[in-house]
């Protein structure tokens, strides 16, 4: 394991397009009480990459990916598009340069409008930006639902209600790309659909990421989905990071107690034995309005120590693409 000082990711990879740091999210609740959603996350995303972001419900996934695209804005910390920050932006300014972010929600149903018909949806993002002609946001629209699948003409003047979920899905991708973005949020997109529908839908999106040359951050619980998408994947636990590095690194070398229990507990059908990890968890997820003191893993953890009652777990590099919160990380 290496002791060097842990140096964000930022500081040393090139072509990071998305740089996320030390990003907070706090609500207020009744009675004057808040609530911290989101505490201290930081990681970047580079050029042709796709970052998945894994943890239980509950955990602060959807919070991050909200306040990525200033939605709402987070608490404290920074969003850099290139070198940008987000939350420095107000007005139309904040208006302009958000475009260049764009999300794709989870239920693929609700997130588009049922009175408007498909192809008014698709132009939506042009129209509301001023964008061309009539004539020329149809063609571009016609052209988006082709690429990601759908039959222009047999979809235009139809309304979400009469589309699958799986075409619900692809035409809310297809809105996403229309301006252009050189992000792509991906809350739990296929989390809704089935499993068959999923393979076409991750296809879909690995598509894109080569056409439009986008990137991409991938929100999930589905620890299988994410390996199949994602170049890195970060590990959260109530709010906070625990775990970064490669698919593959974090897959078969995982260096949190909670990232191994989380693999342990993927189904696997396949007749060999799997990897040589054991359940680990115990007990309930502590309520996010009182996490517990230190590292917040620790009542769950069976490596808990004194020291992470009282000390909470800064990331740490074991390997070059390999960094961990954790006091005892796994060999």
């Amino acid at each position: 394991m290496s002791n060097a000082p842990f140096q964000r990711p930022e500081d040393n990879r090139p072509g990071v397009v998305l740089s996320v740091k030390n990003l907070t999210r706090t609500f207020k609740l009744a009675k004057g009480r808040t609530f911290q959603a989101v505490s201290d996350v930081s990681f970047d995303i580079a050029e042709g990459e796709t970052l998945g972001l894994v943890g239980e419900s509950g955990c602060g996934k959807t919070t991050v990916g909200r306040a990525i695209i200033q939605l709402p804005p987070p608490t404290s910390g920074q969003v850099l598009l290139k070198g940008r920050d987000l939350c420095m932006l107000r007005g139309e300014e904040l208006r302009r340069r958000r475009t260049s972010i764009q999300m794709v929600f989870q239920d693929p149903i609700s997130s588009l409008n049922p009175r408007r018909n498909i192809g008014d949806i698709v132009e939506a993002p042009l129209a509301v930006a001023g964008v061309g002609t009539t004539r020329q946001r149809r063609k571009m629209a016609e052209e988006m639902l082709d690429a990601v699948g759908l039959d222009p003409l047999g979809v235009w003047g139809r309304r979400p209600h009469e589309l699958s979920g799986g075409q619900c899905q692809r035409v809310s991708i297809a809105r996403a790309l229309m301006p252009k973005p050189e992000v792509l949020v991906c809350d739990e997109p296929v989390s809704s659909l089935d499993v068959s529908v999923q393979a076409q839908i991750l296809n879909v999106l690995q598509d894109a990421k080569e056409r439009f040359g986008v990137i991409l951050l991938f929100i999930a619980h589905d620890l299988a989905v994410v390996k199949n998408i994602s170049d890195r994947v970060a590990v959260m636990y109530l709010g906070r990071l625990c775990e970064l590095a490669s698919s593959d690194r974090l897959y078969e070398q995982p260096a949190h107690p909670y990232t191994r229990a989380l693999l342990a507990a993927v189904p696997d059908v396949r007749p060999q034995p799997k990897m040589h990890i054991k359940p680990v968890l115990q007990g309930e997820v502590p309520s996010p309005l009182a996490p517990p003191s230190g590292c917040r893993f620790r009542t769950r953890c069976p490596l808990a120590t004194e020291r992470c009652a009282s000390e909470v777990p800064q990331m740490q590099r074991i390997r070059d693409d390999h960094i961990v919160a954790c006091h005892h990380p796994l060999q």
